[in-house]
Parts: C-alpha cells; structure tokens; sequence
C-alpha cells in the first residue's frame, strides 16, 4: 500500500502534469512509480533526466536491462523486477536470460563481465581495484560505456529505493519467481 500520496494525472499540475502527459503518449497511461515520484516535480525530473540520458547512451537496450534486472533482484525490487522482465522481453530478451540476469549473471561472456563489474562497483562502493575495470573493458566495454553503467546504477538504485519507501502497488504482471 502506498505511504505517500499518489497523484492522480487529472490532480496534477505544472511540470508534473506535463511529464505525465508525455508518459500517457508513451505508455498509455502513467505507472504507479510515477504516481508516487509525482508529489515532487524535481524527484520526478530526476528520473526522466536520467533514465532519458542513459537510454541514448552507448549501453545497448539489453545491457541496460540486464543491470536493471540484476541489481533490482539483488535490492529486493519486486516493481522493477516486474517491469523490466516486461520491458526486457519487449526487448528482445528471453525468458531464460531475463532469469540469468535475476541471478546475477549471463551466459553471453561479455554481459557476465559487465554484471559482475556493477556488483562490485556496488559492494565497493565504487572502490574497485584496475583489474576488475580492466576485466570489464577487454570483454570489450568501452570508457563510455563504464561510465555509463556506474549511472545505470545510480538510476536503478533511485527507483529500487523509491519503490521501497512509496510502497508502489504493482502495475504490471509480476515476475516469475525464482527457483
């Protein structure tokens, strides 16, 4: 259940309003993440902001998605994992991956590195050593491409965190359980 206020599009006003007219074009409707981050129009820019930028970055749709599934399941993400098991899939990503990537792995060699890199990065707190950032760029990562998986994690880790304190009710199929 909800613990802040839940916006209804029809109630908001300003910028809120504005970006919840654009996530109507897109979506079709706007998501309960959005309902709650809507109580702030500078919570809710954060998001687009970052989420637009790294989606015109140089990590294609599928290593975004596999950082996005990876860390979500490891922060106990029930929405997220939800909505990018949907929106994974919608990518191109079977079901099988969508659950290597739950597990904090891939089969494909270079995604692995890229997942186990983005672990560390968290377990570290960023202090990772020159060979664990040398390891992800011979599996053939670019600089670009680091550093936009350090903001990946920046971005998941605001939506898990978000999630967790608004308590957003659960707008998609959930995902399947792990076994």
């Amino acid at each position: 259940m909800p613990r802040l206020h839940v916006v209804d599009p029809s109630e908001a006003t300003g910028d809120v309003k504005e970006i919840f007219g654009a996530f109507e074009q897109k979506l079709g409707k706007v998501i309960n993440i959005f309902k709650g981050m809507g109580n702030s129009a500078a919570a809710l820019k954060a998001y687009t902001g970052l989420s637009g930028a790294m989606a015109a970055g140089e990590l294609a749709p599928e290593d975004r998605e596999a950082i996005y599934l990876s860390l979500s399941e490891k922060n106990d993400c029930g929405y997220c994992v939800a909505a990018h098991t949907m929106l994974a899939q919608k990518a191109g990503l079977s079901a099988d991956e969508v659950i290597e990537f739950r597990r904090g792995g891939s089969s494909n060699a270079q995604r692995d590195a890229l997942i186990k890199f983005v672990f560390r990065v968290v377990e570290t707190n960023g202090f990772v050593d020159d060979a664990e950032v040398e390891a992800v760029r011979t599996a053939g990562y670019s600089d670009g491409q680091i550093a936009e998986a350090v903001a990946m994690i920046a971005l998941v880790t605001y939506t898990n965190l978000f999630n967790h304190v608004f308590g957003s009710e659960l707008d998609f199929p959930p995902a399947p359980e792990l076994s």
